[in-house]
């Protein structure tokens, strides 16, 4: 109970600061807001760790510590700020005409002192859209939040923040949010079915970094040591990659592997010799323009040449060639991929599945991603599927799970899952794949189907064609329910004669206009 207190006041934190920053935001578009919110945040994030470690140093100053000396902050994993950029220099100019340029300076004095984060801060606070007034009220609302009773829990409560501040941007910029935002119940969905414990984590279109944050998390929830994992990714969108760049580093992960280029991973791919261990990644759905022309001779498609108009099975030939011996992925496409047979997407379909690679399809409800309607499922991918001494031998099945009836809305537009929804989809591919799991197919939700049966309908995924129809309930009372509607049905009757009767009546109240008005 304690916890869940704990967790309604964190998100009272993050709801109350977006909407009084929200307020502040006027005439300008969530797009450009974006950047200078999250960048004060992740300016007053450094600033907990500088101010912490900074006051430890000025105690031992007798002992022969330097605060004013980047090299002690290097040494520690922390993030040297300036004098002009300290949060305390900033909030004591924030009533100035000038503090968009104080602002602007101080990222750039930042940047200077912190090679790793060359490029990467926003400089859009003197811009004159931008007034002065509510940034200085942002800067007052940032640093006067309660964040809590110690610089760590600060830290940790500005790392939440962040990431929410990123949903409701998303939410905000509508289809445009959802290219660097994957909705985070569904982030959460893919790592809790593929468990990355240990070893290389990848995402090649890594948008905001959700993917890897939510890795982080799992292997500390679970008490693990988070060096146990290193993250390797790519994003051609270069403020999309700065958001990522800035979102890792407020939860202390190390971003060296996290690369950007504008040619993207297919033409120009950043991490060409990576055998990871995991991939996780929800690419842009059905793109068009890719430059598959450009690649029809590429290595990479083993399974067939993906069609010069849709790169689904180009993504998903790029995540096997990436994948290590014993490596899994799990991803989301367009559903039409479960199905298509355009330009050769069948045979390449049924070459992956007859290779052994698909291990499971989930069909996921409507309305989850941000930037699109278009019905999506989550692939799960294992390079070998032999037995060890975790998995069971599923070389010639696949698990079918269709999850379309779950989720919530959470507005008229949007829905997601909730943590039963996505423990029970989980929890039913781990009793699946898992040597002391307890797996049963269950009517309308999961089926484990020979591959030979996949076949027979001509290798198409969808899952409903193999979970059939739920069972009816036994407990169906046939007068019970006859009673019931027929009583429903003679109310409504009743009120629909009550209503005719009060209409007629106020028709004949009503005088018509005499001959020659």
């Amino acid at each position: 109970m304690a916890k869940k207190k704990k967790e309604e006041v964190q998100e009272t934190i993050e709801k109350t600061l977006w909407k009084a920053a929200d307020k502040l935001r006027k005439n300008i578009n969530a797009a450009e807001y974006k950047d200078v919110v999250l960048g004060l945040i992740f300016l007053k994030y450094i600033s907990i760790a500088f101010e912490k470690l900074h006051a430890e140093l000025t105690a031992q100053i007798e002992q022969g510590a330097d605060p004013e000396d980047r090299e002690e902050y290097t040494a520690e994993n922390v993030f040297f700020v300036p004098p002009s950029a300290r949060w305390s220099f900033l909030q004591s100019s924030a009533k100035q005409t000038t503090i968009g340029k104080i602002v602007d300076d101080g990222m750039d004095a930042i940047e200077a002192e912190n090679p790793q984060l060359k490029g990467i801060l926003p400089k859009v606070y003197a811009k004159q859209n931008l007034d002065p007034t509510s940034l200085g009220d942002l800067i007052d609302l940032i640093g006067n939040i309660n964040f809590g009773d110690t610089q760590e829990r600060s830290a940790d409560v500005l790392g939440h923040v962040f990431e929410y501040f990123l949903g409701q941007f998303a939410l905000a910029e509508g289809q445009k949010g959802g290219q660097f935002y994957t909705p985070r119940s569904v982030v959460e969905l893919l790592v809790e079915m593929l468990e990355p414990y240990k070893g290389r984590v990848f995402d090649p279109c890594c948008g905001s970094g959700g993917m890897f944050v939510q890795s982080e998390k799992f292997v500390t929830e679970r008490q693990g040591r988070i060096d146990d994992i290193s993250i390797y990714g790519q994003e051609s969108n270069q403020t999309t990659w700065r958001l990522a760049k800035m979102n890792l580093a407020i939860r202390g992960i190390d971003s060296t592997g996290v690369k950007w280029n504008s040619e993207g991973s297919f033409l120009n791919d950043a991490h060409k010799d990576l055998k990871a261990d995991y991939i996780i990644a929800n690419p842009p759905f059905n793109v068009s323009d890719w430059s598959g022309d450009l690649l029809r001779n590429d290595a990479r498609w083993q399974f067939g040449t993906p069609p010069v108009g849709n790169a689904n099975f180009g993504w998903l030939q790029h995540f096997i060639h990436h994948l290590a011996p014993t490596g899994q992925a799990g991803v989301v496409l367009a559903k039409g991929a479960l199905t298509s047979k355009t330009s050769g997407e069948g045979e390449i379909r049924k070459n992956l599945i007859e290779e052994g690679l698909i291990d499971c399809i989930v069909n996921l409800p409507a309305k989850l991603f941000l930037n699109t309607q278009i019905p999506a499922a989550l692939w799960f991918m294992r390079r070998k599927k032999v037995p060890n001494a975790k998995y069971r031998n599923t070389e010639n099945e696949i698990l079918f799970i269709d999850a379309r009836n779950l989720g919530h809305l959470i507005n008229r537009r949007n829905r997601e899952l909730s943590k039963e929804d996505i423990d029970l989809i989980a929890s039913t591919y781990h009793n699946w794949r898992n040597v002391d799991g307890q797996y049963e197919d269950v009517a309308g939700f999961c089926a484990s189907v020979p591959v030979s049966k996949v076949a027979e309908l001509d290798y198409v995924l969808t899952p409903g064609r193999y979970v059939g129809l739920p069972d009816e309930e036994d407990d169906f009372n046939f007068v019970e329910r006859f009673t019931s509607l027929k009583a429903t049905l003679e109310e409504q009757l009743a009120k629909e004669a009550e209503l005719n009767a009060i209409i007629a009546e106020n028709l004949l109240k009503i005088e018509l206009p005499k001959d020659g008005e």
